[in-house]
């Protein structure tokens, strides 16, 4: 009997995020239909790998760096280190140079692996405005890709207006996360350490702690009605410090940094309010989480936040710092409020989110790229 497909995950960080959960959580759901190397170009950043399933046949090889210059020797390297793989994934701009070696290596007309490519965002860098140069880096890696694959419908319109890419090799899979799990009660003990202060509510957000995510930016905002809201942060990384830093300016002594935890569907739940403050965005996972829990969001206007909540949510999805206090103010005040948002809510995640559907996506674009179509199923 042949093995099972050798697949290559390259990321610019394996950091548990929306793109690594999504990643880990088809792993999971294939089991032994595949094999799996991860590789980081951020080598320290590999958190996402405790949410792997431990029977699952996962490897972290040594390899060429995915992180620095751009150079033919190194991409003469990656190139050689491709060619012992059935599939390779990328995924983000931290991932790129691989894409880009894979395309000076011919692609797969020569020797090489297909290559899927994915794009779930912008880190900080790029928030406000994409960069000229990487703009035409992409659209010249990208080129014997065998497809693109991206959450939203504005980073669709990117891809095909900005990146130039045909549409026949781009490929709109929205997030998707088992509903039905969210809609059980939270386990009461689930965010180690956490107290609930008598007369708040609690806030709660998901992310990476990297700057694009802007948590010091909900600091404030929950600080702004601190006599009513306590904040919760579930999430680790480099930012962690400049945080806790904001919480202290702000006299905000009701906070909580969880940090990493696995499993959400057993604490979202505890949240009253969901929040969102990052910069940039384009289909977040922590929201759909969220909205299945029946929670009400108050967020930035980023991506596809508005056209994701129930229509009844957004008028608490804004432009603004000072419209995000007000959002959240305006929940805490009004219980009926916040528990007709959070029915809408988990309405609109049974309805347009489902994991089913996304697995079987994904499974159909790589079995294709594998030449095997059901060997994912």
């Amino acid at each position: 009997m042949a093995e099972p497909p050798h697949i290559l995950h390259v990321h610019g960080s394996f950091s548990l995020g929306g793109k690594e959960a999504r990643a880990v959580r088809l792993m999971n759901i294939w089991g032994d239909r595949a094999r799996h190397s991860i590789m980081s170009a951020d080598p320290a950043a590999m958190s996402a790998r405790d949410a792997i399933d431990p029977a699952m046949d996962v490897r972290y090889p040594a390899g060429p760096s995915f992180a620095g210059k751009p150079g033919l020797a190194r991409y003469r390297e990656i190139r050689a280190f491709l060619k012992g793989f059935d599939l390779v994934l990328t995924y983000n701009w931290g991932a790129m140079d691989a894409v880009m070696a894979h395309r000076l290596g011919g692609g797969a007309a020569y020797g090489l692996p297909p290559l899927i490519h994915h794009e779930d965002g912008f880190n900080a860098d790029e928030a406000e405005r994409l960069k000229t140069k990487r703009n035409l880096f992409r659209r010249v890696a990208l080129q014997r890709a065998h497809g693109l694959v991206v959450p939203s419908v504005r980073l669709e319109s990117i891809a095909r207006q900005v990146w130039r890419q045909p549409a026949e090799k781009l490929h709109l899979i929205r997030n998707g996360i088992d509903v039905a799990r969210y809609g059980e009660p939270p386990a009461p003990e689930a965010i180690p350490g956490l107290v609930r202060t008598p007369g708040k509510l609690l806030v709660g957000t998901l992310a990476g702690l990297r700057a694009v995510k802007n948590i010091p930016r909900l600091v404030r905002a929950v600080a702004a009605n601190k006599d009513r809201l306590q904040l919760v942060v579930v999430g680790e990384g480099p930012e962690r410090d400049a945080i806790m830093a904001e919480a202290a300016a702000q006299g905000l002594d009701d906070i909580h940094m969880a940090g990493f935890l696995d499993r959400p569907w057993r604490f979202v739940g505890l949240f009253d309010i969901f929040a969102l403050s990052s910069d940039s965005e384009q289909f977040p996972i922590s929201l759909v989480e969220a909205m299945a829990a029946g929670l009400p969001v108050a967020s930035m206007d980023v991506g596809d936040v508005a056209h994701m909540v129930a229509p009844e949510n957004r008028a608490f999805v804004m432009r603004n710092e000072q419209g995000l206090a007000q959002a959240l103010g305006q929940l805490a005040d009004d219980a009926d409020l916040r528990a007709r948002l959070g029915v809408a809510n988990r309405a609109r995640a049974a309805r347009d989110f489902a994991e089913e559907t996304m697995v079987n996506a994904y499974a159909s674009l790589y079995g294709e790229a594998l030449a095997s179509p059901m060997i994912l199923r």
